[in-house]
């Protein structure tokens, strides 16, 4: 089974929301020399293609919790949408050179919920998470997926009788719980991380910071609703140009994707949402920071608190719009990534 996930919704709850017309112009100093017109372009040049190209993916079953996954500290998955199920991920565009990788995970209690009658205000003895790191190559059609290894949370072991043990989930009783593993892969490509050098922004004055990236975050929602498109494709480059590098994607893909962006947020009936009810919260060690949504709503929590909703003859949906936010050694602003 080829555990594959849409590049283009990938881009849709992703980094790319783009948009239409330029009225209330913003000035975005990031990527100067992108635009709308050439974003797809610039990003096919630094595109290549390899006689092996692997797509990795974390697999993964949980049991009675909810979760959180990162790979480098930066989020790649967010599940609360059942207590138990299966799924996967995959995890190339945060695969950013050879090597080992830390995964780690965050693990919540499953609450009230409709598949079980009692609600599960604490984790319990049978709560679990199960990874599985594996890869497909688009080189090799038809070939079988490739497991590399396996990953359960831990357990401690009641033994019963000189026969008989049990095993009961080690944070069972708790509200939270947290873990980490660590898998190697290898890819062709490096990509750059433009955060990777950036001040640790775990050392500067949490609210001053949090105040100073509110109004950033309300300066890039007025961007996208707006539909701004030149300020839109030079918030995006750095990360668009990492996602398409990173699935060996072709020139023609990568212009179609951004086309059909620009047509879908260029819909009248799409409204940016507030920023509100949010929490401050740190990625890739103390680099990168964002507003998360702190919500009870499932939908949404655990998501950028950049958020939109869409109007449709059948009701509304909402997105996120997954930017992060680093500031790069020796300046005080903001670089979006």
């Amino acid at each position: 089974m080829k555990f594959f996930i849409q590049k283009f919704f990938f881009l849709i709850l992703g980094v790319s929301l783009t948009a239409c017309s330029q009225d209330k112009k913003t000035m975005i100093t990031q990527n100067p020399t992108i635009t709308a017109d050439n974003i797809s372009e610039e990003i096919a040049k630094q595109v290549k293609n390899y006689s092996s190209e692997k797509i990795y993916a974390i697999s993964f079953t949980n049991n009675k919790c909810y979760f959180d996954l990162y790979l480098n500290d930066i989020k790649v998955h967010r599940n609360f949408n059942g207590p138990r199920g299966n799924s996967a991920a995959e995890i190339n565009n945060v695969v950013f050179k050879n090597g080992s990788q830390k995964i780690s995970y965050k693990m919540y209690p499953a609450g009230k919920t409709e598949e079980y009658d009692e609600i599960y205000n604490t984790l319990t003895d049978d709560s679990y998470l199960e990874f599985e790191l594996n890869s497909y190559d688009l080189k090799k059609e038809g070939e079988d997926d490739e497991v590399y290894m396996k990953y359960k949370t831990p357990t401690t072991e009641l033994k019963i009788s000189e026969q008989y043990s049990e095993h009961k989930f080690i944070a069972t009783g708790k509200t939270y719980y947290e873990g980490s593993f660590t898998i190697n892969v290898e890819v062709p490509y490096k990509l750059d991380q433009p955060f990777e050098n950036a001040q640790d922004l775990k050392k500067l004055d949490k609210k001053e910071l949090e105040a100073k990236l509110v109004k950033k975050y309300r300066e890039i929602k007025d961007i996208y609703q707006n539909k701004e498109y030149d300020n839109i494709a030079k918030l995006a480059f750095d990360n668009l140009k990492n996602t398409f590098i990173s699935s060996y994607e072709s020139k023609e893909e990568i212009k179609n994707s951004w086309q059909k962006l620009i047509k879908l947020y260029g819909d009248s009936k799409i409204e940016m949402l507030p920023i509100e009810n949010y929490k401050l919260e740190f990625f890739a060690d103390g680099k990168l920071v964002a507003l998360m949504t702190n919500s009870n709503d499932k939908k949404r929590r655990g998501r950028n608190a950049l958020c939109g909703k869409i109007v449709k003859d059948k009701g509304e949906s909402t997105f996120e719009i997954k930017h992060y936010f680093y500031i790069p050694q020796g300046k005080t602003e903001f670089n979006v990534y």
